[in-house]
């Protein structure tokens, strides 16, 4: 019988070893990105997980003769010499001389759109998505991907390292976080439930647990919104952090989650930030402005007439980046102390004028991409201010047991992972930055 010990042997190196490889017989596996027939020889393009290799393929490299079968998208191991030299700016490059090719699979059929040059060309963005499982095979498209990871994968170490634990929490609820009408509701078993807008009511709960939570999942928002920024799920990384001091902590910490990504990004994904072209902010320290402030501001500096004194619209919004770039040389800004009205029944109202909260939104280059804030934590605080908001306490009694049974001072934020992405990487459209886009018109591929 055989035993199976958890042991993979794999006899394929990866493109980024065959430094140690020089002049070495190595074989290497992954799809045939592009063939370039030449006047003698042949360059084969291999696409790898994360690279793509030039081999070159000529008769005097060994008694291999090339495999008419051979087209592009075909699996394939190759095995050949690695072969260093130096490109004109002194950088030194590898490539396999081919000694042979073995075929692991063959495509049925010719792929629908070109997707072996540095960037899809002239594709409607609805066929990009319509062929999403193709068209990231594209270099820079799965580049985009990296980088996102990239983002989730900075976020999380750095709150690991900073005390959080990573929690799940459910995605079907008995009731809506926020609050409102944007909710999808959903038969189960016979009962009305409904599809989480956030982690938000559970991760308050686990703040009496673990003190320090985050998680990163889908949410769900019913909007009717077909803009250029919105989704209908989207991934939000969301933390909660207790005994805090006021709710700048929450800022400071996201400040420092931030200066985690990028650095993160520009070490580690320095190849996908080139591909790109990304500009990766240099983050220092983030200025804050109170909302009214910010009003005040639009009104005098920039001669610009609000429609609604209780939140910014996206011309704001870019006024504000604009700003915060201008003075201060930041790619970020806090606005705080939001109106108590256009708050969710959880944030704390600000106690030396109560017709505000003590709550914050981070723009990003003149775009919202964080809310977050001091939540109330006294159970009396809690009921009073859902009474006032119209709501039944008694719904809401699991959630309240963190109140009525003892919660620290907390807050927190939620982050929108593909709306940073696409911010970062200079999109116009957040389903740019989204591998397969959820929204009122497309629920496939």
């Amino acid at each position: 019988m055989e035993k199976i010990n958890g042991t993979i042997i794999n006899t394929d190196v990866e493109f980024k070893d065959f430094k140690d490889y020089n002049e070495k017989i190595v074989s290497i596996k992954g799809y045939i990105h592009r063939i370039r027939e030449m006047t003698g020889f042949s360059f084969v393009i291999l696409r790898t997980a994360r690279e793509t290799v030039q081999c070159v393929y000529a008769p005097e490299f060994s008694d291999y003769r090339f495999d008419e079968r051979l087209k592009e998208e075909a699996c394939v191991r190759v095995t050949g010499k690695v072969v260093g030299s130096f490109d004109k700016n002194g950088k030194e490059r590898f490539e396999l001389q081919i000694h042979n090719i073995e075929i692991l699979s063959l495509p049925a059929e010719q792929l629908p759109i070109v997707i072996n040059k540095k960037q899809l060309d002239n594709i409607q963005l609805s066929t990009v998505l319509d062929l999403r499982p193709v068209s990231m095979r594209n270099p820079k498209e799965r580049a985009i991907f990296k980088i996102q990871e990239g983002i989730a994968r900075g976020f999380r170490e750095f709150l690991l390292k900073n005390n959080f634990t990573e929690i799940r929490s459910p995605k079907i609820n008995y009731a809506g976080a926020e609050g409102g009408t944007n909710v999808f509701k959903l038969d189960y078993f016979g009962k009305q439930v409904y599809l989480a807008q956030s982690p938000q009511l559970y991760k308050q709960s686990l703040v009496g647990v673990f003190e320090r939570v985050f998680e990163i999942a889908p949410v769900f928002r019913a909007e009717h919104h077909d803009t250029s920024r919105h989704l209908n799920e989207y991934t939000s990384m969301d933390f909660e952090m207790g005994f805090i001091n006021d709710f700048t902590d929450i800022m400071n910490m996201e400040t420092g989650a931030l200066k985690y990504i990028m650095n993160l990004l520009k070490t580690e994904y320095a190849e996908e930030v080139e591909l790109l072209h990304a500009d990766i902010p240099e983050i220092t320290e983030i200025p804050t402005i109170k909302f009214m402030d910010a009003k005040e501001l639009l009104m005098t500096k920039y001669k610009y007439k609000p429609s609604d004194m209780k939140d910014f619209d996206p011309e704001e919004e870019a006024l504000l980046g604009k700003y915060a770039k201008s003075e201060f040389n930041s790619d970020f800004i806090f606005v705080t102390h939001y109106p108590s009205k256009k708050r969710p029944f959880y944030t704390m109202d600000d106690p030396n004028d109560p017709e505000y909260t003590l709550s914050f939104d981070l723009l990003f280059r003149g775009l919202e991409i964080t809310s977050g804030g001091q939540r109330v934590h006294d159970y009396h605080a809690q009921v009073e201010k859902m009474i006032k908001c119209g709501m039944n306490p008694e719904e809401f009694e699991t959630y309240l047991m963190l109140h009525k049974y003892g919660a620290p001072p907390h807050g927190g934020l939620g982050l929108g992972l593909e709306r940073l992405t696409m911010h970062l990487l200079g999109f116009k459209n957040v389903r740019e930055a989204t591998m397969f886009p959820r929204d009122i018109n497309r629920v496939s591929p």
